[in-house]
């Protein structure tokens, strides 16, 4: 089964348990007949005639279910449940969903605790609502999670891997893994090292090519997974070897002796069940990108939008102390290696690199106006 659904299977699962916890509250409520915030409902829409029936209480469930919905599974992704299940046990999923079960549950007590209503009927209605997800969500991971097992186990659903170091390292690191099938690792063959002996199959498992070729080996094979046995010629290489799948969609771990040298290079998990490392180059996860790039554009927005008056003025001034545009352009290199052009207030004269070329700057560069000086002094010059 692929990352995205493996993600998409929990994400549908939490749904679906958060929602019939409600409905398991609601239903208590309904049962028991004289829970004071469904009467407060039921005066609300209906005036205080009639009785409350369980279909009143199922259309006072459909309003808040969606904004639930949305608040639990932000919350699960914020604490990592949305990541490779590979990373923990059984037994550690199920601590950490009820840690962060619990937590949600504190906090939407706190936020929904009316103070002129009685007090005991706020707290057997959250621990209802504690117990029902700890069981819901709980529940439903632990049987994704041995269904998914059970499937790996018979060979099913398997990430296609390839071994890096076809060595002593790497033939045991081959023989952990066929130890351990609900890993769900099919290793499609080995990537041979600096220094490997230069055979063609290695414990009944083919030599696919040399580290050179491993972009081509993945592609070719449809690779998922490289893990890494580099012996301690090939460890310096590591980085590159990372470095050359850039933009392949495949993962990479390695065996714990390898983390000094890329300390600080990549972000580390212990996966479950074997002593091998996951190496993650992006330390963010895609949700975690999308807020960061959110909040970049919406603080862009305000203090663009904010100080206006100023950028206006700033432009003003430029203009009538020097000939020239008011921006200045510049080519950059942003994330990933992208080329974008950066516009900048001008803070020199016109035209100011053309005999010159691009060269830094000095504190009594000739070429800086008086407005450019204070600008760059204030930092002001970057704020486009």
């Amino acid at each position: 089964m692929s990352k995205l659904k493996e993600k998409l299977l929990l994400l549908s699962a939490d749904i679906l348990a958060v929602n019939l916890a409600l409905l398991f509250v609601l239903w208590i409520r309904y049962e028991g007949g004289h829970w004071e915030y469904l009467h407060h409902l039921w005066h609300l829409y209906s005036g205080g005639k009639g009785a409350v029936s369980f279909s009143f209480a199922l259309r006072a469930y459909l309003g808040p279910s969606g904004v639930l919905s949305l608040y639990w599974v932000a919350l699960f992704a914020f604490y990592g449940l949305y990541r490779s299940w590979r990373a923990r046990s059984r037994l550690d999923e199920g601590i950490a969903v009820a840690k962060v079960v619990t937590v949600g549950v504190v906090v939407l007590f706190l936020a929904t605790l009316d103070l002129s209503h009685p007090f005991p009927s706020a707290k057997v209605a959250m621990l209802a609502y504690w117990g029902g997800l700890l069981v819901l969500v709980g529940g439903g991971r632990l049987g994704i999670r041995s269904f998914q097992r059970h499937l790996l186990i018979k060979g099913i659903g398997r990430r296609r891997a390839v071994i890096v170091g076809s060595g002593e390292r790497g033939r045991t690191l081959l023989e952990d893994l066929r130890k351990y099938p609900a890993l769900g690792y099919e290793v499609v063959g080995f990537v041979r090292g600096p220094g490997d002996p230069p055979e063609e199959v290695v414990e009944g498992t083919s030599v696919l090519g040399t580290i050179e070729e491993l972009p081509e080996v993945v592609r070719r094979h449809c690779v998922e997974e490289v893990l890494l046995a580099p012996s301690s010629e090939l460890k310096r290489r590591v980085p590159d070897i990372i470095s050359a799948c850039d933009g392949l969609p495949v993962t990479f771990s390695a065996v714990p002796d390898i983390y000094d040298i890329i300390s600080g290079y990549v972000r580390t998990n212990q996966i479950y069940g074997l002593p091998l490392i996951e190496l993650l180059p992006d330390f963010m996860p895609p949700w975690e990108r999308a807020a960061k790039r959110a909040l970049d554009i919406a603080v862009s927005v305000a203090v663009l939008l904010g100080g206006a008056p100023l950028w206006l003025l700033i432009a003003i001034v430029i203009k009538l102390e020097s000939k020239g545009p008011v921006f200045y352009l510049q080519e950059r290199v942003g994330k990933d290696g992208r080329i974008f052009w950066m516009y900048k207030f001008r803070s020199m004269i016109r035209d100011a690199e053309k005999y010159t070329g691009p060269v830094w700057a000095t504190e009594d560069d000739p070429r800086i106006t008086k407005v450019g000086r204070v600008l760059r002094k204030l930092r002001l010059d970057e704020v486009p």
